[in-house]
């Protein structure tokens, strides 16, 4: 996997990333790019909701191009490859927000893609539905050997972490009262696959 990471700039609050991954034209790629944008994402402090909100519309994203398209051809990828790429561009300044763009791209198929209808007991079908639902716009790009389907997903101020400071005052009474704060904002970063115990005291 490829790609390139802007450094935040603390001036102005703002932060970018950007990656292009090409993936092999198999099922298991769905799991591996959602992994790659999550921890992504996570980096740069969205929240769990929009993460899980990304991942599904690149899920999504995937999975049609795997069923319903050809795959890319290269000389050094002659069984197809799918290429996945993701920009994200954060404001932590006074307004904050920001947006995602993740895009898809395969080696076309006979048909645009688009919104389906299904049936109520249709098992599939659904998939472009979702990601309407769950961004702000989305489209196709067609050329001769090419197709890119792409989403924006919107980022509102609550969305993304703010580089705020804790308020810590001096402590008092062997460290049982913090002056000047009631509340403590505590970030807890645990893997995945790791469990996880807390306690309060």
């Amino acid at each position: 996997m490829s790609g390139v990471h802007t450094a935040c700039d603390a001036g102005s609050g703002r932060h970018q990333v950007e990656r292009s991954v090409i993936l092999p034209y198999t099922s298991a790629s769905v799991a591996g790019a959602r992994q790659r944008l999550c921890s992504d994402l996570r980096a740069v402090e969205i929240c769990d909701g929009r993460v899980d909100d990304a991942a599904l519309i690149l899920s999504e994203l995937v999975s049609n191009a795997l069923r319903h398209a050809s795959p890319l051809c290269t000389p050094e990828d002659p069984d197809g490859s799918v290429g996945v790429s993701w920009r994200v561009e954060i404001d932590r300044g006074s307004t904050g927000g920001g947006w995602v763009e993740l895009a898809v791209r395969d080696g076309g198929s006979s048909t645009m893609p688009r919104v389906a209808r299904p049936s109520i007991s249709g098992l599939g079908g659904r998939g472009l539905g979702i990601v309407q639902t769950l961004s702000g716009r989305w489209g196709t790009e067609m050329d001769a050997t090419t197709t890119t389907v792409w989403a924006v997903l919107d980022l509102a101020a609550e969305d993304v972490a703010t580089a705020r400071g804790l308020r810590a005052g001096s402590m008092a009474d062997g460290g049982h009262e913090l002056a000047g704060a009631d509340v403590v904002e505590l970030r807890v970063r645990v893997r995945e696959s790791a469990a996880a115990w807390g306690a309060l005291l």
